[in-house]
This record gives structure tokens, sequence and C-alpha cells, in this order.
């Protein structure tokens, strides 16, 4: 039977995590779990430390850089720790039963061409069935929609009739990747802060030959963006999505000069939200 450990990241939100690790800490097909506090500022870490036993194991980073690092911690801890075959990464604001843990594990074993494997998700009210890696016009239109869920890539809904649908990119919140492979593409990257960690992880995955499907015969639920929401503003949330976007466009597309075009619409779109949020709050005093 493989092996299965799974990497939960925690950041000023140990209420959440709590209640995701008094549900699956018993779950059959998890054989460890791995709790990273991101360097906490309130009292997380000696929260979730309580919970550590033969099967958790919690641990905390130094410094706070983001969902890649934090995530890569986790990941070395546990190839480190232990012999797991898959790695399951989620955060603690998804809730999900042990037995989509077996469907999922079982698609991996039985199709060797897959090397990452995610759900449905449903967040937002809506259905969450991976993406296709953005264009050049899909960026565009990301920075100008001012929000991190804009989607112009969703494939077409025929596309999700069979068990399984080959994408390009699923949901960071919650998925299953071969243990070998993502060590072989270097982990996540850890040159974004938040955002496009799953664009980045797709291209690295696509690049090298590898295939990403979602079974659309799971579905988890994504309680989504509880601890960004609670601790980053909604400006600052823009300038580190466009941010990430500028770094995936130029390490990953190589696009140089037509950034340009990319970063002007950047700033007259920033300039527009300074000039709202100014007259918003003249008319509230």
């Amino acid at each position: 039977m493989s092996r299965v450990g799974i990497v939960i990241l925690n950041y000023n939100d140990y209420q959440t995590t709590s209640k995701l690790l008094n549900k699956i800490h018993n779950y059959k097909y998890i054989n460890n779990i791995i709790v990273v506090d991101n360097n906490s500022s309130d009292n997380s870490y000696n929260e979730l430390i309580k919970y550590k036993n033969k099967n958790i194991d919690i641990i905390k980073t130094d410094n706070n850089k983001g969902y890649s690092y934090g995530n890569n911690i986790g990941i070395k801890y546990l190839i480190d720790n232990y012999k797991s075959d898959y790695i399951i990464i989620s955060n603690p604001d998804v809730s999900f039963e042990d037995n989509d843990i077996k469907e999922l594990i079982s698609k991996l074993d039985n199709n060797k061409d897959i090397a990452l494997i995610g759900p449905k998700v449903h967040e937002f009210n809506q259905v969450t069935r991976g993406w296709k890696l953005p264009t050049y016009l899909d960026e565009i239109l990301k920075i100008m929609s001012l929000d991190n869920k804009f989607r112009h890539d969703r494939y077409d809904d025929t596309c999700y009739k069979s068990d399984l649908t080959k994408v390009d990119v699923v949901s960071g919140c919650f998925f299953i990747i071969r243990t070998k492979i993502i060590k072989e593409i270097n982990y996540f990257d850890e040159g974004t802060f938040l955002y496009y960690e799953e664009n980045i992880l797709g291209h690295k995955l696509k690049d090298r030959g590898y295939h990403t499907y979602i079974d659309n015969t799971v579905s988890v639920i994504h309680n989504a963006s509880i601890s960004v929401d609670k601790s980053i503003k909604k400006i600052n949330k823009y300038k580190i999505l466009i941010k990430s976007l500028m770094y995936y466009e130029y390490k990953y597309n190589k696009r140089r000069l037509s950034m340009i075009p990319l970063y002007i619409i950047y700033y007259i779109c920033l300039l527009l939200i300074n000039i709202k949020y100014r007259l918003i709050h003249r008319k509230s005093k």
C-alpha cells in the first residue's frame, strides 16, 4: 500500500488548522501529517504543538517567506523523515474525506503517467476544475480585473465528462503529487510570496513532459482565503499578485520587452485604485 504524507501550512489561523487536524488525524489513507507554522505572529505554534504525536509533526519556520517557502519546508521535512510515495498539499481551510484520498491515490497507482492530481474544488459558490496556463492577453485582463479570482482560462465544460481530465494547472489549495517528481522539479519556486505558485508548478511539470489531471469523481470544499484575508488588505493583495505575475512572466515565459505594457497597465490601475480609495475616504469623513 502506498504511503501518503500531507503538508498543511498555517499562518495566524490555528483555529482553522486545528479543526482540520481534528477531522483528519485518524484518516486511514494518510500516514503522516506535517503542519508548518509559517512564523505566525499569534499563538499558533503553541496551540498546534498540542497535536504532536507519532503521526503528526508540528514545525515552525524562522521567517514567513510565503506559500512556496513554507510548503517546501514541510515537503523536505516529510521526505527526510518518512518514506512517502505521495505528498498532499492542503490549505487548512479545505474540507475533504478519507475516501477522497483513497480515490485520488487509486488513480495515481493505476496511471503511472499522472504526476499530479487534484479534485473538483467548490469555492466562491462555483466549481474549480483546473485551468490553462495563461496567455499574454489573460495576464493583461487579470491586471485590469484587480482580482485574483478572475478566470479567463477555463476549459470548456465538455472536457470534464470523463472521470479524468488532463489540465495545465490545478488549484493549489489541495492536490497530490508524486514525491519523486516534486523533488525532480526542485519543489515550489520560492521566488513568489503568494499567488502564481500553481501556474509556476504547472509550467514546470508541463515543460518536463509530466501530466496533470483533475479527478472529476472527487470533490473538496475550500472556504477560500480565510488566512490570507485575515492578514493582508485588498490593495496589498493586489500588489503581491502583480509582483508574482511579473515574476512568472519574466522567468518562465521569458518575456522581456512585452512586459513593458504589463507594467504600464498595472501602474495605471494602481493609480485609479488610490484615487478611488481617497474619494471613498473623503466621503466617509
